[in-house]
């Protein structure tokens, strides 16, 4: 700590401060006879923290503080620094709080949406959309004079494709990614029944395709049926008929259908009164669940025989050998969910760190500003009291160096009061020899104590 900062710190007795209500213990640290109460940014951080650590092991009588760390928010010294006579002095400075006093409230609107989004976030964000699936299929006739096998018997193929329509994402889903599994079951009489079935079923490694093709021998028209079943995210079940009237939901999620069964409980006040964790079940409840009082943390257990696995999309098709219908393609139109392209969005948001580094390094441009204005304005002070009063001026600057290198060698006392003889003529003294005697006195007889215990033992 430099002395030339010690001048402007406030006084404040740092037993006083640590008695005081609603005295900040730092404001206290820093104490001094000065111009503007805990304001001076010449007290640099080093000396803060020794002045600190001084009052810690002086008035708690405990070693332990040995180190002593200040968290300081720029913004927060920014309004601390800038005083009255600042503004007084600069008329320009009062834009320059309003806009930081907008910029705290911009900050406090930022950071609860930013809350808001983390929360969304957590829930699923799914939008509907349509996937068109195309149904086509060629024959090849068989070609008596070809010399391969595959060209000597007529085949047909047949072809199952989709997309979604009015995608906007840049990265286009395949066509396969949106099933969970599909089965085209044939004609059993044509091709028997161990080859009537054909099935696609997702795995772990799967590789995602934009379609699926299945090739069969056969010169006349066949009748198949195509079984899809999508893959929901979360998972969606279908409800048992009894439960599906009752809640008017088919197929959903189980946190929803629990969450509509809690407001089927609530809407009809099926909550026992006394025992707020039990449900008295109503007449539709008993023969759902057959139990006329249940808790409603078994419900969740008590759904899993209720809720089945959602019905595939039937699509019947025929495989036509006709020339003439081989350029007809069936077009079907599926409702499938989507991630929401706005939680990419949101998700980019919140990890964005493009202008934070602009921030903070306008920030810090801002703070240097502001200690600029305060060092202008404590050497305007400065200069102001000495030119008024040079001989009081002086002697409180000297009065305020001894104070504070007393407390920071940990003088107990006043020395220079001490060596005069009028300093031990004061009332008190009378008092203090007397305590220092008994005191003496007590310390010997406990010697002596001590000692005739060991000579007796």
């Amino acid at each position: 700590a430099t002395t030339s900062a010690i001048p402007f710190m406030p006084r404040l007795s740092p037993v006083s401060a640590l008695r005081s209500p609603g005295i900040d213990f730092v404001k206290a640290a820093a104490g001094g006879t000065g111009l503007e109460p805990h304001t001076d940014p010449s007290l640099s951080y080093e000396c803060l923290c020794s002045l600190i650590l001084v009052l810690l092991q002086q008035y708690t009588g405990s070693v332990k503080y040995d180190r002593v760390y200040c968290v300081r928010d720029t913004k927060s010294w920014l309004f601390d620094f800038s005083s009255d006579q600042i503004r007084e002095l600069v008329p320009e400075s009062q834009a320059y709080m309003d806009l930081l006093a907008f910029e705290r409230k911009l900050d406090q609107t930022i950071m609860r949406k930013r809350v808001d989004i983390q929360e969304a976030l957590k829930r699923p964000m799914k939008q509907k959309r349509k996937l068109r699936l195309y149904i086509s299929n060629t024959f090849n006739p068989a070609k008596p004079d070809a010399d391969d096998s595959d060209g000597s018997i007529a085949s047909w193929e047949l072809r199952v494709e989709g997309k979604l329509l009015d995608d906007p994402g840049k990265l286009k889903r395949k066509f396969s990614s949106f099933f969970k599994s599909l089965v085209i079951e044939l004609d059993k009489d044509l091709y028997g029944p161990d080859n009537h079935l054909v099935e696609w079923h997702r795995t772990p490694t799967t590789q995602e395709t934009d379609g699926f093709q299945v090739k069969r021998p056969g010169d006349v028209s066949v009748r198949c049926t195509l079984l899809l079943m999508l893959d929901y995210q979360p998972p969606q079940f279908k409800l048992d008929p009894r439960l599906a009237r009752l809640l008017g939901i088919h197929t959903q999620t189980r946190s929803c259908i629990i969450q509509a069964l809690w407001q089927y409980v609530k809407t009809n006040k099926l909550q026992d009164s006394h025992d707020k964790e039990y449900i008295n079940c109503d007449k539709y409840f008993q023969q759902i669940f057959d139990c006329p009082r249940l808790k409603f943390s078994e419900i969740p257990q008590r759904l899993t025989n209720l809720l089945l696995p959602p019905d595939p999309i039937v699509i019947n098709h025929v495989i036509s050998v006709d020339p003439n219908d081989q350029k007809k393609t069936a077009c079907y139109d599926i409702d499938v969910e989507v991630e929401d392209p706005l939680k990419s969005q949101m998700s980019s948001f919140l990890l964005s760190t493009a202008n934070q580094q602009e921030i903070a390094s306008l920030d810090n441009k801002i703070h240097e500003t502001i200690e600029s204005i305060n060092q202008l304005k404590i050497q305007r002070d400065f200069m102001l009291s000495f030119s008024r009063d040079p001989k009081g001026y002086i002697q409180d600057w000297l009065k305020s160096q001894s104070r504070d290198l007393k407390m920071m060698t940990d003088v107990v006392g006043n020395p220079e009061e001490e060596r005069r003889a009028a300093f031990y003529h004061e009332p008190w003294s009378q008092e203090a020899v007397s305590r220092y005697f008994y005191c003496k006195i007590q310390q010997r007889r406990q010697e002596l104590e001590q000692a005739l215990a060991v000579r007796n033992t």
